[in-house]
């Protein structure tokens, strides 16, 4: 039989082999992080938000263009158009032009960067064609240039197309537009410049409009929740009637004293808007305040609004700032609606809604004009949504390891 002293070898208690077998400690912030980072369309969601706050804080000051800057001249070009190769070119560089939806030429460098509209010299209604002087001769003696060019639309299967004077068909080649981006509106305003100044206006009024409705709706909530009975009954009463009430009555009221614009939607939704919160702050309250720390709190004599502040709150910390961070898409696509509606921020300041609002005239010829502003808002709040759900996620203590 053999010895128990040669079957089994004692384990040492050196002081490495202790913190090599040891786990990881973190506190409840680095877990969170730990567990909000594995999601990966919860960073790829923050990583949009933190690019659209660059996008709208500090892209206005490389566009080189105002938000109001209207520009006759240049109405719906787009990002992206068919350049038509004139003949010649000054001082040997060569130069293109543009067709707009108004029979009109845009002159184009080899850039892509428009430069001028190039003078009418006079109308072909017979072949259905319109003169234009392609040298850089004034207007008054556009007709007398040696260098003509001609836009044809006597094809409808060819549809518009830019001749010399002897009816040849000029050359072609697709170009990005350099001088917009994003191309123009119907009244020449860069849609880059209006897109990053519409993204302040959204995201302002949502973080406002969230930090006032946290804080509103975490106090009522809290209270009516501690004190249930009576108090509970009335207060919740008073948060169903004010759901009930649509939010666009509250902006047409509210409009009525403060007139349409920012200020008008940012009081609307912080007048109205906290009332999920306090259901969600109502519910957790209801939850915690039978719990053992909050008797023993109660016990020593800790005061109702220390119960409420230190051992509540903090505790239903985690729904929260979920249910805050799920106001702010919603927040963004009702003021979308209401500016897109006409209900509001004003002409000629910029917003989402008012972009899309402004597209609609022209959507067939130029969807780019419609498309920006609507992806911009899709991107917006999918990107809130997924920091929503890894939050909901990471600060669940069910799942904390």
């Amino acid at each position: 039989m053999l010895d128990n002293a040669l079957l089994w070898e004692k384990v040492g208690h050196s002081e490495e082999a202790m913190e090599e077998i040891a786990g990881v400690h973190r506190s409840y912030a680095q877990d969170v992080w730990f567990r909000f980072r594995k999601r990966p369309s919860a960073i790829g969601g923050l990583a949009a938000v933190l690019l659209l706050l660059l996008f709208a804080g500090f892209g206005p000051m490389f566009t080189g263009h105002s938000y109001s800057e209207q520009n006759l001249s240049f109405v719906n070009i787009p990002p992206r158009f068919t350049a038509w190769t004139l003949p010649g070119g000054s001082s040997g560089v060569q130069e293109y032009a543009y067709i707009t939806q108004s029979l009109k030429l845009i002159r184009v460098s080899g850039g892509g960067r428009l430069l001028a509209a190039i003078p009418k010299a006079g109308d072909d209604a017979q072949n259905k064609r319109i003169l234009f002087a392609s040298s850089n001769a004034s207007s008054s003696n556009a007709a007398n240039s040696q260098g003509l060019v001609a836009i044809d639309y006597s094809d409808k299967e060819r549809g518009m197309v830019l001749t010399d004077e002897a009816g040849k068909m000029l050359p072609k080649k697709r170009m990005l537009n350099k001088s917009y981006l994003l191309g123009t509106d119907s009244l020449g305003r860069d849609l880059l410049t209006r897109l990053m100044y519409g993204a302040r206006i959204s995201l302002t009024v949502a973080f406002v409009a969230a930090i006032i409705n946290l804080l509103v709706g975490v106090i009522y909530g809290g209270i009516s929740g501690y004190l249930g009975g009576n108090a509970d009954n009335i207060m919740m009463r008073i948060v169903d009637i004010i759901s009930t009430i649509p939010l666009t009555l509250y902006v047409i009221l509210i409009m009525v004293l403060l007139d349409s614009g920012f200020l008008s939607i940012i009081v609307a939704l912080s007048s109205v808007y906290w009332v999920s919160m306090a259901r969600v702050v109502r519910g957790q309250i209801l939850a915690l305040k039978e719990q053992e720390f909050v008797l023993a709190a109660k016990t020593i004599g800790t005061r109702s609004f220390h119960i409420i502040t230190r051992h509540l709150i903090p505790n239903a910390l985690g729904p929260i700032i979920v249910t805050a961070t799920m106001l702010i898409p919603t927040a963004i696509f009702v003021e979308s609606f209401m500016s897109f509606i006409g209900l509001g921020v004003s002409a000629p300041m910029a917003s989402w809604g008012t972009m899309c609002n402004d597209a609609l005239e022209t959507m067939k010829s130029t969807p780019h004009q419609l498309f920006a502003p609507a992806l911009a808002i899709c991107i917006t709040m999918f990107a809130f949504n997924f920091i929503g759900d890894g939050l909901r996620d990471a600060l669940d203590p069910k799942l904390r390891k």
